[in-house]
């Protein structure tokens, strides 16, 4: 394999498992594992259109509605599509799927990923839409 195709699909790979980790916080609702996946200076949309700016908002936001929420975790998500930006940077289409007693609930969510010095991709830029049933 060619050095770049081998980077290019750690980097797929490394994408796809921060979207697995997203998953685990999300079934477990555990704020810390979740938290631990943004760049301090991030910005995230919720489903309901609420804008978050920066790691202390989303943190505030996400311990006050994920452990409280009152749904089952039965939750799944997919990676469909990453498209590099920059070899640093990749947009990265999700399907969120909900199952048991929410079963038929989706989301459409895209994250914006930044890989940092480290190696490591973080959450920067990311819009948590709702599908719209029907």
């Amino acid at each position: 394999m060619h050095t770049d195709s081998a980077a290019r699909a750690a980097d797929i790979e490394a994408i796809k498992q921060v979207v697995t980790v997203v998953e685990h916080s999300q079934q477990h609702k555990d704020p810390d594992e979740f938290l631990a996946l943004f760049h301090p200076d991030a910005v995230w949309t919720t489903a309901g259109g609420k804008v978050l700016i920066g790691l202390d908002a989303i943190s505030e936001f996400t311990r006050q509605v994920l452990p409280a929420a009152d749904w089952d975790g039965k939750v799944t998500y997919e990676v469909l599509h990453v498209l590099f930006i920059r070899p640093d940077v990749a947009a990265v289409k999700v399907r969120q799927l909900y199952l048991g007693p929410d079963a038929g609930s989706e989301g459409a969510p895209l994250y914006v990923m930044s890989r940092q010095d480290d190696g490591r991709w973080l959450l920067t830029a990311c819009q948590n839409t709702a599908v719209a049933a029907g």
